[in-house]
């Protein structure tokens, strides 16, 4: 039975594709209909169904999670004022000397607000509203355009402090205590601010590349439109000011100046400060913002719960353990296990979205593979990479998707996969730069780099020790930033 939690994985997979049920629903569904099979066949003890509740109220209680609905709010207000337009306008004015100042305004924007969003869904949208329309007045073709706008969406997936972000740092804190719990070796567990900090160079690097392959491919089509009307003095005012404020927040919560709790309340105040300062924001317009947080937070949330039990489900079968087995049995370069882990977090991408794959997949997969490869940061930063690009896949990637079903007339798949394979093939090679080159993940100055070496092979006695309902870590932010926490 030790393979049900694979069989659990595969049947939420499907019933995702064949019914757009919610993935909560289907998540808790498959989780207690497996769970009562379990137990009938007496495979899972009873009393096992009865911790459910206890384990989720003590995971409720972490903070973190107070950042989820800042940031929804956060994405919701930029979605619902005209800030947005005012930004792109502005930086494609100020770049017009680049021969490429509409697509490059885009990517910055995506830069820019992406990390703010929430989600790769909501980036898209906001983005294909906003952008789409005026690459086309710039004589951009509406298939590179729709391309772009991918990319740009996709962009908070590796840019910090984005709340995929710092999910996959409470997730992989969690991971790495248990893989340092079960192999005993003594050593420091990676945070929040460590996954920040490694995704700052090779971030850099893709923003480079995607820059240049922006710029490349439609600077001779801006060439030739008449240059774009001068924005006002006030939306010029407005817009260095806003760049300015998420600059200074973002790297604020980067650099561990502040919490990322702080930097998302502080965004909010000050972006529903600027909609009633402009009359953008009127009380059909805040309804309608608070309607929008509060159905997105609460669909977060439910898949945390959902992701959850489904997760201990598939630990009271032992599936964990099947797994650690499989890759302690792969000898020699550890990288082979990594490299696995990688692909099978592709694939899952297909039909799993970010938070899904945080809540579900990684917990699983994680912690054997960290007993292998102990270096987590890097890790973490080789699956941030991963996920990105396997959103940008057509025809299943999920930012595909979003922008294709939000454009009015469709684009043809071949011609979609020759717009974006610029852009793929960026990406890839900074997911092979990283992969060869580990120390091109920035650990900062308070995280020594682990060096890549196969731990000793967990024994009987420490391997993964752990009933599903006993495994809690208590974590609780340090002064130092957002995200350093302390684990005991």
């Amino acid at each position: 039975m030790e393979s049900a939690g694979l069989w659990m994985l595969a049947v939420v997979a499907a019933l995702i594709l064949a019914t757009g049920l919610p993935a909560w629903m289907l998540l808790i569904g498959v989780a207690l209909a497996f769970a009562a099979t379990g137990v009938a066949l007496g495979r899972i003890p009873l009393e096992f169904l009865t911790g459910i509740p206890s384990r989720l109220i003590g995971l409720l209680e972490n903070d973190l999670l107070q950042t989820l609905p800042l940031y929804v709010l956060m994405g919701a207000i930029l979605n619902r004022l005209p800030l947005a337009d005012v930004l792109f306008r502005t930086a494609r004015r100020a770049l017009r000397w680049t021969g490429a100042g509409a697509p490059l305004a885009g990517l910055g924007l995506g830069v820019l607000l992406a990390p703010m969003n929430g989600s790769v869904g909501a980036s898209a949208a906001m983005l294909t509203r906003t952008i789409l329309p005026r690459l086309a007045e710039a004589g951009v073709p509406r298939v590179r355009g729709a391309a772009l706008v991918c990319v740009a969406s996709t962009l908070g997936v590796v840019v910090p402090p984005s709340l995929v972000l710092i999910l996959l740092g409470d997730a992989m804190l969690r991971a790495h205590t248990e893989a340092v719990n079960a192999t005993g070796v003594a050593t420091r567990i990676v945070n929040t601010q460590d996954v920040f900090q490694g995704t700052l160079i090779p971030a850099g690097i893709l923003l480079l590349l995607c820059a240049f392959v922006a710029w490349g491919r439609n600077r001779r089509t801006w060439a030739r439109r008449v240059p774009p009307p001068a924005p006002a003095l006030g939306e010029w005012i407005t817009a260095i000011v806003t760049a300015a404020a998420i600059a200074a927040l973002l790297a604020g919560v980067t650099l561990g100046f502040l919490y990322a709790v702080e930097a998302a309340a502080t965004g909010g105040v000050a972006l529903f400060c600027y909609g009633v300062a402009t009359r953008t924001l009127t009380r059909t317009i805040l309804a309608e913002i608070l309607r929008d947080t509060m159905a997105l937070t609460g669909a977060l949330f439910a898949l945390l719960v959902g992701a959850t039990i489904f997760t201990l489900v598939v630990r009271a079968f032992g599936t964990d353990r099947l797994v650690a087995d499989w890759l302690a049995r792969m000898s020699g370069d550890p990288r082979k296990a990594l490299v696995v882990v990688l692909v099978i977090l592709g694939v899952c991408a297909f039909v799993l979205d970010a938070y899904e794959m945080i809540f579900v997949v990684i917990p699983i997969v994680m912690p054997p593979l960290l007993v292998r490869v102990p270096d987590a940061t890097w890790v973490a930063v080789l699956t941030l990479l991963v996920l990105q690009a396997s959103f940008l896949i057509p025809p299943m990637g999920y930012a595909v998707l979003m922008v294709r079903h939000r454009i009015a007339r469709p684009i043809r798949t071949g011609r979609f996969v020759r717009a974006l394979s610029p852009y793929l093939i960026a990406q890839l090679v900074v997911l092979a730069l990283v992969l060869a080159y580990p120390p091109s993940v920035w650990r900062g100055p308070g995280a020594s780099a682990q060096a890549l070496e196969a731990s000793p092979p967990p024994t009987e006695e420490t391997d993964f020790p752990f009933g599903p309902q006993d495994f809690q870590i208590e974590t609780r932010p340090s002064p130092s930033g957002s995200g350093d926490s302390d684990t005991r």
